[in-house]
This record gives C-alpha cells, structure tokens and sequence, in this order.
C-alpha cells in the first residue's frame, strides 16, 4: 500500500464472484469508482486468492481492494451502500457470466493523533505473522473482537491484511408458525424431504453471501410450532452479516411457510476458552471454572448438564463475568467444597445478539484414598516401627499431619518419603511406656492429607501395644505307642507375631502341615496334631511365636512306645483251607525285636505264639489244630494276631481267613498252600511263598493261586522285589515324619537311582511297577515345593516305567486294576504344580520317554507361552500355546508347566466302549497357582491319519468311570489342516487325540459324499414337507367329507408339521457342531430334546394312523365321534412322546450324560439315552407292519358285514397303501441307523441310511399328497388346468383311470392291484430328516 500524506482513511474490501468462462481473469475490469460525491478514489488492486475448478464448472475467484479516502466520514455511507447491494450481481455487458457473489470490508485503518490504526472488521483477523511483528492497539469501537491483536498501528506495507477467520460449524434454529405434523419425525417421509429441500435451498441462498460459506444442511424439526434446526459450515460473520444473510432467507422461502425472522438463533463452540484449576479435583477442593472468549458481551450463563439446572449465586457456587480491557469477555465460576454430586459436565454460554457462544467441561471430583494398614501390632521391645499412609493418587500434597488419641501417649516422628504421595511415621516403643496385661493397649494414629486447595483426606490406623508374649503349653505328659494319635496345645496371651512354629530339641522344623494356628482378640493358640504317631515322633518339642526377633518359646517331651502298625503286620496265611481234622501253621512277623506279648485270637479263643528271630524280621508262630479247637465242620474261621506293647497298648493284625472243608471235596494239596476245592483261588503274601528269592530279602506284594485239576497253578504274580519293597517302605514312612520337607529330595534322588538299577525287574512284574506307581503317588501328596532337581529325578523315574519295553508289564498291570496308568498322570500333574524353580527361570527336562518345559510369569505383561516338543523315537511331535490375555490373568511368579509323554497314549485305558483310542502325545499343562475359568489354552498334534479315524481333541477326565478316569472332549474345539490337528480348550489338564474308526475322515471321499447327501436331502426335505402342508391347506375341504378321510390327512398334517420342526431344531444343533463352538450346554440340550420330541411325534402319528386303519377294519360296526378321535389322535402323538423325552432329559442330565460330549444328539455310550428313540420308533414300526398284515388279509377276504361305504373304502385302502409303502422304508431307513452305532459298521450302511433318512420329507410329498387320488382332484378342479383334467377327474372317481405316476411296470401294477383297481392311494409315514443330529453333513453317525 502506498501511503500519502492527504491519505486520512482507507480500506480493504474482499469480492468474491464467479465466472463459466475459463479465459484469463482482468482485474481492470472488474474494480469500478463508485459515484460518491467528493470521493476520490485511489485504486491499488492486489489478488490475494485465486480458487479454479473444472471448465465444465463455474470458477469462482477472491479479490482484495484497497480503497483510501481523505473524508473518513464516507466509511460509514460506503458500509451502508454495501449493505443494501443484493446478491448475486448479474455480470455486466464486458463479462455476462460474471456473477459477483459478495462484496465484504475486511480491513479499515483510521488517524489517531499521530499514528494510523489498523483494525479488522467482524469476521476477520490479522494473519499470526502480522500479529508476532507488528506494534497492537486498543480499539475504541464498537467492532467485535477477533483476538488480541485485532488492532495493529500502521498498515502492515507488504501485507497480508486481514483474513478470514476459520472455519466453525453454526448451529442455527428457526420457528415456522404452521401446524406441526408427526410425519415431520420421520425422515423418510414424503412432507420431511419435502421441508428439508425448500429450506435447503432458502438457506443456501440466503447464506452464501457469508464470507467463507461452505455448506448449511437441515438437521430435524421439533415442535413448538415448527421448530427447524440445521447447521452451516462458514467462517465467524458479524451480527449484521448474518441478519442480512437471514433476510435473503426469508426472501427466498416460499411465504407459506410463515417463517419467523426474530425466532433466528445461532450457537457456535469455538470461540471461548474453558480452563478448570486445579486439574486433579479432590472432594472438599474449590474449583474454579474460567470461560474467556474475544467476543465482548457479559451476558453469560452457567448451566450443569446432569443435573439439569442453571448455576446461580449461593452459598457453594459464585458467578463473576466481566470484560477485560475492552477485549475479553470472562466468565468465572467458583465451587466452593465441591463433592462428588457436582461432578459431571458443565456449559458456559455466552449470548450476543442471535449468537450463543458455548463451550462445555466435563470434570471428575476424586475422593481422597488413603492407603494404609488398618491394624498394626507392636511390641514394647524397643524396637522401630513405621506407620505408612499414601494416597492411591500420586500428587504433591500441600501438607501431611499425624494426630494420635487413644490411652497411653507414645509420640512418633514425622519422616520424609521419598514419594511425594506418601508419609511415614515411626514409632519406638520400650517397656515402660507399655501397660502389662495380655490385652494390650489401643492408640489411634491418623494421617490427614491436605491439597493446595482445600481438599481433606485422613486414614486412621489402629496401633496395639503389647508386651513381650507369655507361652503355656499343655501339661499332661503325652505317653503314646505307635499308631495312636497325639496332640499339644500352645497358648500365647498375646496375638501379635510374625511367625509360629515348631522344632524338635534337634532343631529339625516340624513341616507346616501338622499344626495349626489360631488368632484371637486376646492371644493365640497353635495345636501339633499327629494322626498316625511312629517311632521319629519320640522326642522334646519346642512350640516358638517369634516377633521380630523376639522369641516365647515352651517345651513338651513326647514319648512314641513300639507297637507294629497294622499294615506293617505280615500274617500267613491270608486264606487258606484244611481238612475238618488237619492242622496248619499261623504266624506274623514284623520287624525290629522289640517287647511285645503277643497272642493268636480264634473266635473267642487265645492261644499263646512262639517267637522266632531271623535276622531283621521277627514271627511269632502259632499251630492250629482243628479237631482240638473247633468242634464242628465245615465252618470258616477268623485268626488274629495279638500285639501288646510295655504300655499295655494293643493291636491286632489282619485277619487270616481259615475254612475248615471236608476232606472229599479236597482236590487241591500243598504244605504251604494248603488245601482247596476245584476252582478255588487263594492268595498268599510274596514274602512267605515258595518263589525263588534272595535269602534274608525282604519282600512285598501278593502272589495268588488257583486250584485246578490236582494241583495250585500260579494265576498271578503281584510281587515286589526287595530293593522296590524297601523303597515303598520308606515312602509310607516319609509321609508321617515330622520332617518330611527336609527327606523328601534325598528320597527322589534315591528312587531315581533305584528305579534305573532294577529296570528289568519292573519289567518282570507288575507288581513292581504298581508299587513305583504308588511311591510317586504317595510323595506327590507331600505339600512342599519342588525345585527343577526334585523334577528331574522325579521324570527321571517316569522316564523308566514308560519305557516301550515296559508297555507289556503295563497291560498286565491293567487288567489287574485299570487306574494306575490315571494314578500315574495325576501324580505328575500335582508335582507340577508344585514346581517353582530357582531365580524365576525356566526349567526345560528332556528324557526318552518324557519331557517337560516350564515358564514364570514375571511382574508386568507377560510373554506368550509357546513350547514344542519333539520325539524323534516315536515320530510324534506337538505343541502348546497360551496367549499373553490369558497369562494376565495369573499371579506374578506362577509357574506353566507342560509335560508331554509320547508312549502313555498306548497305556491310559480306553473309553467305555473301547472303541477311541489315543494316537498322539498326550500333554498335561498345569499353573502353579488358582486359575479362573475358562482359561483357553491352544495345542497342535501331530495327525497319524494312516490310522484312519476321525481326529478328536480330548482331555483325561479324572473324575469318569466310577474315578478311575477316561478320555472326555467336553470344552475343546477340533481343526484338521494336513498332517496336524489343532486343539483349542478352555481348561487346562492332560490332552490327547482321539481317532474314532467308526467316523469317517473329515476330507475323506465317504465324508464328503454323506455331506452332500445330507445337504441335499435336507434342503429337499424342508422345501417338501412346506410344499405338503400348502397342499393339505389348500384341498383340505375337499378331502376330508368322511371321518376317517378327515383323520387321516390330519395324521398327515402333523406328521408334515412335526418333521419340519424337527429339521428347523436339527439347523439349530448342526450349527453348533459345525462351527466348532465349544458346544454351549443349554442350547444344546434344548435342541436335542426337541429334536427327540418332534421325531418321535412323527412316529407316534405313524402309529395313530395304523391304529385307525386297524380300528375301521375291525370294528367296523362301532365308530367313535371326531372329537373323541381327535384328543386320542393327539394324545397319542404328542402326549406319549412329551413324556418319554421328558423321562429322558429328567433321568440323564442331573448327571450331565444327556447329550454326546461333541454332538447335540442322545447319548449313547454312557447311559444308552439313544434307545429312548430307538426302541419306541422300531417298536412302531414292527406294529405297522403287523397292522398293514392284518388289514390286507381282511381286505382280500372280507367277512358278511364288514363292507363300509364305498368313500370309506376308498379311504383305508388309501392308507393300507401307505403303510404298507412307507413302514418297510422307515423299517429300513432306522435299521440301517442303528447299524451305524457299532464299531466297525462297513461305509455302507452309513450311506444307505444318509439317504433314506435325508429324502424322508419328499416321500412324504410325493406319497402322503401328490399320490392320493383325491387330492389330484382337488387340485385338478381347485385351478381347473383344462377340459381334460375335467374328465380325466371324472373317469377316475369310477376306478378306470392311469396312476399320476407311472406304474407301467409289472411289480407297479402288482403292487397297485393288492390295494384295488388303481395306483392312487394315498401314502402316509413319518420320515426322520435329513441325517444324524450330529452334523448337518454327518448322517452317518446319528446314531453312533
């Protein structure tokens, strides 16, 4: 700009207009004079802006022009002759297509004293360059502020001058005074588009002089009368912009729509400025709330959102608004004490004219949590305690204060944390200060937090000050023997300690597991218990409470006598027998020499027992003989030993059994054995049999005899050799010693080293195995933690008795008890959990036959859990995977462990049915801690197709078969991809793959044929029994003129309707299935006892028809009225198959063994819940058959009298027809059903049956409807098709006609002629829908 001395005024206009043309802009003609008097007009053009769209568009240009003046008072005739231009303005002659669309100031500069001020019109501000280097001023006006620099001194010479501002969003509103109309809320309605399009288009009009107009889009009406809200998109107008825009509005409406111009309202949000101190609001603060915005008015009100009100002055909430400076307007509100009711969202409006300037702030008000211990024990021992307070919200807290009140005063000091969030107070309490007594005495210390705006919080904690504890113990002297029980109290008379525990006069600690501890407001008490007292418990016991380290300390002597414990008795015989006049020996030995009395009991007899000493082992012997003690025979007779100890305790020794027998039915002899009749069986202890051992050896275990032909034939050999004895000896042992924690690594270790020395004794017999298998079970309930060492010798033992060269010994040891193989995984499991290894590292143990990988879950976001394991000797891989979601929800330091053993998938027993066998590793998983449930965990097998089989992701359920255990697939999900199957199961335990040989392979050529057999017939089922249930409805009249043709197309009807809901519920369970949901147990119950229901129904109707046939026949002179065979009708067809389904669900779900455990369909391997279907449907279908016999026998010789009417005939040998077609077929179809529940049933009665069981709803159709004469009239005269059907309807109502289907064929007309003269029967039986309610594409295994 160029600035002369005569300038006195000037300014910037904008001119926006529009041009089709594409040639290049001439600013020359486009800038004119305006003819105002005495106006001199020096024009300096200047294109700030140039926007250019497509040719085919018009272009719209921005132009800025600089106008001075020397008379400033022409602003203001110049302001108003803009004002009242309209636009747009029409091009001149020059340029035609020129439209200008608005003229704007944006910039006015004026003299003051000796400076030029510059300031910008509403709407406009000086660019933030201008701002940063120019000199501002303060504008004495009445223009509306743009920012704080609205006003620059002297003309910026290079510009940019004053612009627009950005972009904001007005929400406007407007009142039609017309009637409103409810169609006006539906935005789809013809009057809604309607109004959205003329005020559209008015609007749109009426603002695009707005500088900076984009868009205005019509948002909604509401009532009162016709409320219209809607938006434009523009820059920040003046107030008499946008009333000039809202009179072009007006303008351009259509008069009928009565709009009312003071009713214009704008809101816009973006022009003020809310602050909130402090930001961190705590209940008890004072906040203040600041709204400040350029726009000067103070005119403002505050409104909270929840509670629905305006904020006025009160005693809790002040309101100051005033203009600052003739620049900014600001509004402050102050909540004094606030609380938790004033949280929530608050609005601060500003109103200028139609303008509403709002902002809103959602604050939080927090209480003050204070973190602290509620009750602290101290003892007056002099030592330092601190008392710890912080709050849950980490802030720099104005002051912290420590009161005390209770009765005593003991003063702490005040310490510094280094949180600023947190207080420490320490307290140092002696003796003195401490009252004597067991009570204690109370004191209450509470820390208040203060902010720096007022905000209080405070914690109280309860301090007990107590003296050193005073310890009695229980007085009596204990004196037991062992076997017996014992126990000893200890009593503190104060409750306050860190620890209490007991040692022996040793200093051996006894293990936890023993004792127990009790709190109470005036002491404690803590009970050594011992169920099962042995010689280690003979000793001085220490009862300690330790705090700090302080220690009250009382003693107790404990005196153990000798007395063999019962199990440790070895009598022999067990069982054996004599002649009525014979003898034999008794004896039991025990070992250790020791005092004993000991005595043989026989009934109520006592006779007294020889010793004998042979090394270790001592026995007491006793000679029984029969005629001198018995006086009459046969008879059986219980012999006991007798062991007294020198306390005068007793016990008694297992029972022999002796039967006394005559001597001609003894067969069997043997000086050891004794005697036995012909298959008698007797079983003898290892230790005093005539098998071959070590001499002095000392062995376990029970060998047993049976008695055949002449002589004892060993049927089974259950012993333990010595070196395994001694080790399942000590194991018994270990578990009542009082330090147990401390032997129980030594004996891992030892069992490790034992076991891999006799491995070929374990592999000789069973019983050896067996009782390595009850060591570890029997150490696996010692409640101690295992470290990775304890682990490997622990696997290092499995290692051995998993060995392939022991899978023999394995199955003889099954057939003797079938939960070893489960007695042996839950062991492992529960040393799993036991595991914590050293440091928080993972532990990785690799064997032959066993391996194990483990992780610690560390503090913070864990990693996911990925282990592999590979066996390269038996080509048998998988792998686990649980997610870090999963992993959060454990505690810090739990332990994962997996154990992965690839030959125990041959040992652990089969299913029930011993059809499903284990073809993979099986992999236990275990957490160290308590888990929440479910807890999804993923696996891949590998997948030994060659097998054949279908694949199944199952876990070993401790719980089936009576606890012994078996394989389950309840909450897993199986995949097949290629050469591996993926496991996905919500629960964590010991997992495998199952292969079921009776299942097809899932891409097997079978499965795919039975799936689209299945889907077929399914889809032609449903579409088939619709179409019949539209035929019936639409011949109904027709066809049923006499009760029984009525009755039958009943039977019909709901056979039709029954089969379709029975498809409809089959969707419902397949889909499920076939997704691989973990089946959800409501659903799936729901859809099988519908499905149960319905498919019975179908039955049942098949049976009401044949009964009816039978019925008219036979009792031709008797018939009841409709009503009465309706409600037997529908009796029989649903009542009896309500009750059997609910029978069903009622006897079998309480015990969760309703359904399958992968299938929405009736168990059968568990409860055989599927011949709840079976029996029912087979047994109808023989009772058809056997009417459908009857009725053709009574047809073809009718006896004198039994003719019924010629329409009634007409009708039963319709439904003898269809009995005697569809019985055999549904015979048929669940024949081959039940077929496919064996194992090994050949592919094709699984294909047979898919088919005849998927198309049973078109036979329905084309027998049960399309068939029937009568319905082919009715349909034929129902559409009146032509002359001909008119005729052909004629000639066969007389019996003369051709069968609609073609029965050209000689069995046709064979079959037609036994029914009569022609093949238009109707047909009536149930079908049984399109496959098993296993799988939509499984209708092979509907009754597996």
């Amino acid at each position: 700009m160029k600035h002369s001395r005569r300038t006195t005024l000037c300014f910037m206009i904008i001119v926006v207009y529009s041009s089709q043309v594409t040639t290049t802009l001439n600013l020359e003609s486009i800038v004119h004079p305006s003819n105002l008097h005495e106006q001199e007009l020096a024009e300096e053009e200047s294109l700030r802006q140039k926007r250019a769209v497509a040719t085919s568009r018009p272009v719209e240009y921005t132009v800025d022009v600089e106008i001075s003046f020397e008379n400033a008072s022409f602003l203001e005739p110049i302001r108003a002759y803009l004002n009242s231009l309209s636009f747009p303005i029409q091009g001149n002659d020059t340029d035609q297509a020129a439209n200008i669309l608005s003229i704007e100031v944006t910039t006015v500069c004026r003299p003051t004293g000796n400076e030029v001020w510059c300031s910008c019109e509403t709407g406009y501000r000086w660019p933030q360059e201008q701002c940063l280097h120019s000199l501002t001023c303060q504008q004495q006006n009445n223009s509306p502020a743009g920012h704080r620099c609205n006003c620059l001194k002297g003309l910026p010479p290079k510009g940019p001058f004053c612009q627009l501002q950005g972009a904001i969003t007005l929400r406007m509103s407007v009142r039609l005074n017309v009637g409103f109309q409810e169609d006006l809320r539906n935005t789809s309605s013809a009057l809604y588009r309607s109004y959205k399009t003329d005020l559209e288009t008015a609007f749109r009009k009426g603002y695009s002089i707005l500088p900076g107009f984009r868009m205005v889009t019509v948002t909604g009406f509401r009532p009162g009368s016709v409320v219209v809200t809607y938006e434009v998109k523009t820059t920040t107008p003046s107030t008499e912009l946008l009333h000039r825009a809202n009179e072009h509005v007006m303008q351009n409406l259509n008069q009928t729509y009565k709009m009312d111009y003071p009713s214009f309202q704008a809101v816009t949000s973006n022009e003020t400025k809310f602050s909130v101190i402090p930001e961190i609001i705590f209940e008890g603060d004072t906040v203040t709330l600041l709204c400040e915005t350029e726009v000067l008015s103070s005119n403002v009100s505050w409104h909270h959102v929840e509670r629905r009100t305006d904020i006025q002055n009160s005693s809790r909430f002040w309101v100051y608004t005033a203009v600052l400076n003739n620049m900014t307007s600001v509004s402050r509100l102050t909540v004094y004490n606030i609380t938790q009711a004033d949280a929530g969202e608050y609005i601060c409006k500003l109103t200028l004219d139609i303008f509403e300037y709002e902002s809103r702030k959602r604050i939080n008000v927090t209480p003050i949590q204070i973190l602290a211990n509620e009750e602290v024990k101290v003892t007056c021992d002099n030592s330092p305690v601190s008392l710890n307070c912080c709050s849950e919200i980490n802030v720099n807290w104005s002051t912290i204060e420590w009161k005390q009140e209770g009765e005593i005063s003991i003063p702490g000091v005040p310490e510094t944390d280094s949180e600023p969030s947190c207080s420490r107070y320490t307290l140092q309490a002696n003796g003195t200060q401490c009252p004597s007594g067991s009570a204690g005495s109370r004191v209450v210390y509470t820390c208040e937090f203060i902010s720096a705006h007022g905000a209080r919080g405070s914690k109280s904690i309860e301090v007990t000050f107590t003296s050193v504890a005073n310890i009695t113990i229980t007085p009596d002297p204990i004196s037991v023997s062992e076997g017996q029980n014992f126990s000893i109290k200890c009593i503190s008379d104060v409750s306050n300690y860190d620890e209490v525990y007991w040692n022996t006069s040793a200093g051996i600690k006894i293990y936890q597991r023993f004792y127990t501890t009790r709190k109470y407001p005036d002491g404690a008490e803590s009970v050594l218990t011992v169920t099962t007292s042995t010689r280690e418990w003979n000793g001085t016991y220490h009862c300690i409470f330790r705090y700090k380290n302080s220690y009250s300390v009382a003693t107790k002597d404990v005196t153990v006598h000798p007395l063999p414990l019962e199990p440790n008795i070895m009598v022999d015989p067990l069982e054996t027998a004599i002649p009525c006049e014979g003898s034999h020996p008794f004896k039991c030995c025990v070992e250790g020499d020791e005092d004993y009395r000991v005595t043989f009991h026989v009934d109520s007899l006592s006779f007294p027992a020889a010793k004998e000493v042979n090394g270790k082992q001592v026995c007491y012997k006793f000679s029984f003989m029969a005629n001198s003690i018995v006086s009459w025979c046969p008879k059986n007779v219980d012999v006991f030993c007798h062991f007294t100890n020198a306390a005068n305790n007793s016990v008694l020794s297992p029972s022999m059994k002796l039967h006394l027998v005559p001597g001609e039915t003894v067969t069997c002899q043997d000086p050891i054995i004794g005697v036995g009749e012909p298959g008698k069986v007797i079983q003898k202890l290892c230790q005093f049999s005539d098998l071959p051992r070590s001499p002095g050896s000392l062995i376990g275990g029970v060998v047993t005899y049976k008695c055949t032909g002449s002589g004892w034939r060993l049927q089974r050999n259950a012993c333990i050799s010595a070196p395994i004895n001694g080790l399942l000896r000590l194991a018994e042992a270990l578990i009542k010693s009082p330090s147990q924690d401390k032997k129980l690594p030594t004996y891992l270790r030892d069992l490790s080293i034992n076991t891999d020395k006799v491995a070929n004794e374990v592999s000789s017999f069973p019983g050896n195995l067996g009782a390595i298998i009850n060591i570890l079970d029997l150490l696996s309930t010692v409640p101690v933690h295992v470290n990775s060492e304890m682990m490997e010798h622990i696997l290092s033992t499995v290692n051995v008795i998993l060995n392939k060269t022991i899978l023999s010994t394995w199955e003889v040891l099954q057939q003797q008890q079938t939960n070893h193989s489960s007695q042996l995984l839950d062991s492992v499991e529960r040393f799993s959990r036991a595991l914590q290894s050293e440091d928080r590292a993972a532990v990785s143990i690799s064997q032959t036959n066993v391996q194990m990988r483990s992780m610690v879950i560390k503090p913070g976001t864990p990693k996911p859990y990925k282990q592999t394991f590979v066996f390269s000797d038996s080509d048998l891989w998988g792998n686990v995977t649980i997610d870090e979601c999963q992993l959060g929800s454990l505690q810090p330091d739990a332990s994962v462990v997996t154990v992965a053993f690839p030959t125990l998938k041959t040992i652990l027993a089969q299913d029930a049915q011993g059809k499903d066998v284990a073809t993979s590793l099986v992999m236990t998983t275990t957490v160290s801690h308590k888990i929440t449930t479910p807890f999804r965990i993923s696996m891949t097998f590998k997948n030994n197709s060659s097998l054949g089989g279908t694949p199944q992701c199952v876990f070993w359920n401790f719980t089936l078969a009576n606890y012994t255990g078996a394989w389950d697939g309840s909450g897993c999900s199986t995949e097949v991809t290629g050469d591996s199957v993926s496991c996905t199961c919500d629960h964590l335990t010991s997992f495998s793959i199952l292969m079921s040989p009776d299942s097809p392979d899932p891409d097997s050529l079978l499965k795919i044929l039975l799936d689209i057999i299945s889907y077929i017939g399914l889809c032609f089922s449903i579409l088939s029994l619709a179409a019949c249930l539209v035929v019936e409805a639409v011949v109904w009249k027709s066809v049923t003129k006499n009760r029984t043709s009525y009755m039958r197309h009943t039977c019909i009807v709901n056979i039709a309707a029954s089969l379709l809901v029975a498809d409809i519920w089959f969707i419902v369970a397949s889909t499920i299935r076939d997704h691989h949901y973990v089946l959800n147990e409501t659903a799936c119950v729901a859809a099988t006892f519908f499905i149960h229901f319905f498919y019975l129904s179908v039955f049942f109707w098949m049976l009401t028809l044949g009964l009816m046939l039978f019925y008219r026949l036979v009792f031709i002179l008797h018939e009841p009225s409709k009503s009465v065979q309706k409600t037997i009708a529908f009796s029989l067809g649903y009542g009896c198959p309500l009750v059997i389904s609910v029978i069903t669900v009622g006897a079998t779900q309480p015990q969760e063994v309703y359904t399958r455990k992968n299938a929405c369909w009736l168990n059968w391997d568990d409860t055989k819940a599927l011949l709840a279907f079976v029996i029912p449907a087979l047994t109808i279908v023989v009772v058809n058959m056997t009417i459908t016999f009857v009725v053709i026998t009574k047809i073809l010789r009718p006896s004198i009298g039994d003719k019924p009417n010629k329409q009634e005939k007409s009708s039963l040998f319709q439904i003898t027809k269809g009995l005697g077609v569809l019985t055999p077929l549904l015979g048929l179809t669940w024949g081959f059903g039940l077929a496919t529940v064996f194992q090994g049933s050949s592919a094709v009665f699984h294909i047979v049956f898919t088919l005849l069981n998927a198309f049973q709803g078109l036979f329905i159709l084309l027998f049960g409807c399309l068939w029937d004469q009568k319905v082919q009239e009715a349909l034929l005269k129902k559409f009146s098709l032509s002359r001909w059907s008119s005729q052909h309807s004629k000639s066969t109502s007389l019996g003369s006609s051709t069968p609609v289907f073609s029965m050209s064929s000689p069995i046709s007309r064979r079959f037609n002629n036994l029914f009569g003269k022609t093949g238009t029967y109707n047909v009536s039986t149930p079908e049984t829908t399109s496959s098993s309610l296993e799988n939509t594409s499984s209708g092979y295994s509907l009754l597996n």
